[in-house]
Formats: structure tokens, C-alpha cells, sequence
């Protein structure tokens, strides 16, 4: 029988994903597939510490290595990495991770390694990621962004390959989410956590079953999330986001 695929799940904030995650790994689709072998956050007072405990994870299978406390982010990167080579951690999910990944865990991982995003990217070309793009600020980019341009009244669930800058890696699978009028940011936000939550499930299951894109057979956009013309729009929407959510 196929020995499951050990999974370390990164997780900074309310980790709600990690949670739906491991849930499917006891009794749901990721059952026999996937281990949840480990959690580790960035942050000692992440929420998504209490979720792990809830839902059976052992409390000496969750670590905290926060990047404050490394000296460098090179000793940020050898402290993960060396606790994955020592749990024999298979694949990495980032759901909720916020800190830069150093380049010596990706080098070791590359294409075992998968990063959450709750909105649509198009690396290389002008999108809804980067740095200071995550959780609210990112759909109310979104939502600014459609109803100022008046065109594609839809964000997207993404799951990329994980890259050493923020929201550049390859895209491997989405879920395309409708955006309503009466959409604020909290509904939107809602409705695309439900698909978040299935992306990063299939994600799994395509991993478990031989199934992953191999390098250079990820997604590819055939038209840009953003036209020529349209980058001052996007960025004073992403400038707004921030100032609308400075805690994101």
C-alpha cells in the first residue's frame, strides 16, 4: 500500500484552510493520502494554533519558528528546513503564510511546495498579488478594480507553486468566484473562502495521485487580468485596499 504523502502545513493567521485540510485527512478525501504531520507558524499568537489543537493535531507535531527571532533570512530558512528533513515532511502547503519563504527551503521543496492566495494572479504581468496582498486588502483590490474597469465581475481561488518573492509562482489551479453588486468585502471574502478551501483539497488529491502539473505545464492566461492602460487603476485600488484593511 502507497505510504501517505507527509504534509507540513504553514499557516500565520486563523488558518482556517489548514483546518479543512486536516479535517479531510481523517475522515474525508485526503484520507489515507495525506498525513498532516506537522504545523508551523510564523507567529506565537496565530489562531490558527487553537484550530490544530481542536481538531486532534498533537501539540509537540506544532512548532511557532517566527522570522523575528532568526538572525538572518537564511537562518530563518535552515530553521524550517532542518525540521522538515528531521519529520521527513514530503510537501509543504502555505495557507495563511506570510513571511518570504527562503530561497534554501524552496531549492530543497520547489515543486512540492504550494502557496495559498485568495485572489486571481497572473505571474509576470500586473495582478492582485505582491507584497501587502493578502486576506481583505486582496478582495477589496478586486472589487475596486471591476467596477471601476466595469468588466469581469469575478476573482479567482488560486493555488501557486511557491516562488522567493511574494505571489510570482507558477499558477497550478483555480476556482473562479462571481462577484455579486451587492458584494461588499466581508461577502466576497466569504464566498471565496469555500473555494480556497477546495483548491488547496484538490491540490492535494492531484499530489497524492501522481498528478501535479511538472514544471513548465502550469497554468497560462490567454488574456491579462489587467489591460494596457489599466496599471494606474490597479494600483491606486491595491493603495486603497491598504488603507481600507491596515491590518489586512
Amino acid at each position: 500500500m502507497k505510504k501517505p504523502i507527509r504534509l507540513a502545513l504553514f499557516i500565520s493567521g486563523g488558518g482556517t484552510t489548514m483546518e479543512q485540510i486536516i479535517l479531510a485527512c481523517q475522515s474525508g478525501s485526503l484520507k489515507g493520502k495525506i498525513e498532516p504531520a506537522l504545523v508551523i507558524a510564523s507567529r506565537a499568537n496565530a489562531g490558527g494554533i487553537k484550530k490544530a489543537l481542536n481538531v486532534g493535531i498533537a501539540r509537540d507535531r506544532i512548532l511557532i519558528i517566527d522570522p523575528k527571532r532568526c538572525a538572518s533570512p537564511e537562518g530563518f530558512g535552515i530553521s524550517l528546513w532542518a525540521v522538515c528533513r528531521l519529520e521527513e515532511i514530503d510537501f509543504i502547503g502555505q495557507y495563511g503564510w506570510m513571511p518570504l519563504t527562503p530561497q534554501n527551503v524552496i531549492d530543497t521543496y520547489a515543486s512540492r511546495m504550494i502557496n495559498q492566495h485568495p485572489g486571481p494572479l497572473d505571474p509576470g504581468h500586473p495582478d492582485f498579488g505582491g507584497k501587502g496582498m493578502y486576506g481583505r486588502r486582496v478582495h477589496a483590490a478586486r472589487l475596486l478594480f471591476v467596477r471601476q474597469t466595469g468588466r469581469d465581475f469575478w476573482t479567482e481561488a488560486t493555488a501557486q507553486r511557491v516562488d522567493a518573492k511574494f505571489d510570482r509562482g507558477a499558477v497550478i489551479k483555480t476556482e473562479r468566484v462571481p462577484i455579486e453588486p451587492d458584494d461588499d468585502v466581508a461577502a466576497l471574502q466569504q464566498r471565496v473562502m469555500a473555494a480556497e478551501h477546495r483548491v488547496q483539497i484538490a491540490v492535494l488529491e492531484d499530489a497524492a495521485d501522481g498528478r501535479s502539473p511538472p514544471a513548465g505545464g502550469e497554468m497560462v492566461r490567454e488574456e491579462r487580468l489587467v489591460r494596457f492602460g489599466e496599471e494606474g487603476i490597479l494600483a491606486e485600488c491595491k493603495q486603497t485596499a491598504v488603507w481600507l484593511f491596515p491590518r489586512g
